[in-house]
């Protein structure tokens, strides 16, 4: 396990012999009661995943950590024990409890945050800002007005808890819950009342309504000189927040697209992806801050689509950062939305928002703290038709990971770049870990590179570049089984009746017989084809829907 916003793991050096460090200890855990909570493995070396196997550990350690640690700390709960790995190892798990209303401490005064896979300290002007997240990482858990649950729309609230029991991302233990203890898992109510988040998923409308403050929505499209041509708005507090992503996700404007040559083929990339607006408008909906009022907004306009969030980035998350860091404002919302399948994962997804821009040729998102609001730019304009082919036929011929395709569209839109530019736009702190952004990039030639350390300079391998540009009209090896499928279906059309061997020779030799011999019996199967003889006397025509 990654470590991250609510895990690390400590090497049993850090509590026991000459070089402990309790001080330490107690500053990480002040850092995950000031942020999300977390634990902390203890008795497990950095780069390792287990325990050394004959590690024992003694239970006066235990009461050690229990009694040492409050007497570092103001504000920090915590829960130790002793735990065995799979290879029989022993270590400790510290639980940290969120500290939900109040600012924790060292008792020697100072204070952090975890953001991410780092312990922070906070700074003077950031102690009002933590004060007032604190507000918003409980407003999810509240009972405010005491709604019964037998209050609720129950359409909505058994379509929600269905969803949860047919996820796959739901662990089997969670799908053994009755809906009672699903709503108490999910925190969707307490004690038999709605919580705000049982409100505002599945309240009657009148309740979710006078919720402070349930989210509002308007899109506007704007037309090339400015003057809005349509507006849309979503403020009757009717949906819950998934029928309301999917109410904007089923915008006709999202299926507005252009084409662009791709050897014998056109490729078609959408203005707007609807993977990104998905991405974008539920990490708004998700961490938007529901303890302020204001509406997020939509703007199309006829180069760029921005979303307006109110609320700034949560605390240690900037616009610099934000590809990197995954902070959750509201932690039960992002695990709704999570396993609702509405978001790529808990966290931020701007990764994915990345990936999908770069892999289409486009310029990065443009992320943008205001004083009261985030906004998000997407530009419509492709950098460059050989950059999209580039980005197609590279991950078609290497099936690239989600991070070498945002490492190879950030170098294919600038030329070449050097590798502190490169961390600095991944917002990573050393070499080591651009080395695990890049991947195979180099080992397979798709990036060259010249220099050393930071100077080093990487840019795309020329011979790719040229290949790239004509591989559709010279190479028909790796086409891709809708395209095969398509020249099948307009050889027939033309040449029919004929035999599988002419097919061959009209649309390319180069695929291999099998793969041809597949295609076809796939558009025979699909009632497309209809196979006419037997043997060498095979021939294919169109079926009657596709003539």
């Amino acid at each position: 396990m990654e470590e991250n916003s609510y895990f690390d793991k400590k090497s049993l050096k850090l509590i026991k012999g000459k070089s402990a460090n309790w001080e330490e200890l107690a500053k990480d855990c002040v850092a995950f009661a000031n942020g999300v909570g977390g634990e902390i493995h203890i008795g497990i070396e950095d780069d390792q995943s287990l325990p050394a196997s004959n590690q024992k550990i003694e239970n006066s350690l235990i009461d050690k950590i229990n009694k040492i640690i409050p007497q570092l700390t103001v504000n920090v709960a915590i829960q130790s024990r002793k735990e065995v790995a799979e290879n029989k190892g022993e270590y400790i798990i510290i639980t940290i409890f969120r500290s939900s209303q109040t600012i924790a401490s060292t008792t020697k005064g100072k204070y952090y945050i975890r953001i991410g896979d780092e312990c922070r300290p906070l700074m003077p002007e950031d102690m009002t800002r933590l004060a007032s997240e604190k507000q918003a990482f409980i407003w999810e858990e509240r009972v405010v007005k005491k709604i019964p649950i037998s209050e609720s729309d129950f359409k909505k609230r058994d379509s929600v808890l269905s969803d949860i029991y047919h996820s796959e991302r739901v662990k089997s233990f969670v799908k053994e819950m009755s809906q009672e203890e699903l709503m108490e898992h999910y925190l969707f109510s307490s004690n038999g009342f709605l919580t705000n988040l049982g409100i505002l998923w599945f309240g009657l409308r009148k309740d979710r309504a006078l919720l402070h403050y349930a989210p509002s929505v308007q899109f506007i499209k704007y037309d090339e000189n400015g003057n809005k041509v349509n507006k849309i708005v979503w403020d009757d507090f009717n949906q819950n927040p998934k029928e309301l992503l999917n109410e904007i996700l089923a915008l006709p404007d999202w299926k507005e697209s252009i084409e662009i040559s791709d050897g014998i083929f056109r490729k078609t990339i959408p203005n707007y992806d609807i993977v990104v607006i998905r991405e974008i408008i539920a990490n708004a909906l998700v961490h938007r801050v529901y303890t302020m009022r204001g509406d997020i907004f939509i703007n199309l306009y006829h180069d760029r689509l921005e979303i307006h969030s109110p609320g700034r980035l949560p605390l240690g998350v900037t616009p610099s950062n934000i590809i990197a860091k995954s902070v959750q404002r509201n932690q039960h919302l992002s695990k709704v939305f999570h396993d609702l399948k509405l978001i790529e994962k808990e966290g931020s997804g701007y990764d994915k928002v990345y990936e999908v821009q770069l892999f289409n040729g486009k310029f990065e998102p443009i992320v943008e703290e205001w004083d009261d609001r985030v906004v998000v730019t997407l530009k419509k304009q492709i950098i460059s038709n050989e950059v999209a082919r580039l980005m197609s036929n590279v991950n078609e011929n290497f099936g690239l990971n989600q991070k070498e395709i945002i490492v190879l569209g950030l170098v294919a839109q600038h030329g070449s770049i050097l590798a502190i530019k490169l961390s600095e736009k991944l917002s990573l702190r050393n070499n080591d870990n651009l080395k695990h952004w890049i991947g195979k990039l180099v080992t397979n030639g798709i990036l060259l590179s010249k220099g050393k350390t930071k100077a080093t300079q990487y840019f795309v391998n020329p011979t790719l570049l040229k290949e790239s540009e004509f591989k559709g009209k010279t190479d028909l090896k790796r086409i891709e089984p809708h395209r095969l499928e398509h020249l099948i279906l307009e050889d027939i059309k033309i040449y029919a009746p004929c035999s599988k061997s002419d097919i061959h020779k009209r649309i390319g030799v180069e695929i291999h017989e099998k793969t041809l011999k597949r295609a076809i019996d796939k558009l025979i199967e699909e009632n497309k084809v209809i196979k006419e003889g037997e043997k060498k006397g095979t021939k294919y025509i169109l079926s009657d829907k596709n003539k």
